[in-house]
């Protein structure tokens, strides 16, 4: 376990019992869409490189945006 973890499961045991089982709930919905996502890309590759055609035709049309510009317009 890295010590990032230790720290943040450490003040997680610090929360209430409801509390923990929110965080806990959080954790497992994000890994499950993880794998959900890397399994998908496993089994169908074609889907992230139509993706990836996606967008590189898109930035191509000038129809994207840099990301910095993009959180600074929804920040401030």
């Amino acid at each position: 376990m890295t010590g990032l973890l230790e720290k943040a499961l450490q003040r997680i045991e610090a929360l209430s019992s409801e509390e923990q089982d929110a965080v806990a709930s959080q954790i497992l919905e994000t890994l499950d869409d993880k794998e959900a996502w890397s399994r998908q890309f496993r089994e169908k590759p074609h889907v992230l490189s139509s993706l990836a055609k996606e967008a590189i035709d898109e930035h191509r049309r000038g129809e994207t945006r840099p990301l910095d510009e993009l959180m600074t317009s929804t920040t401030g």
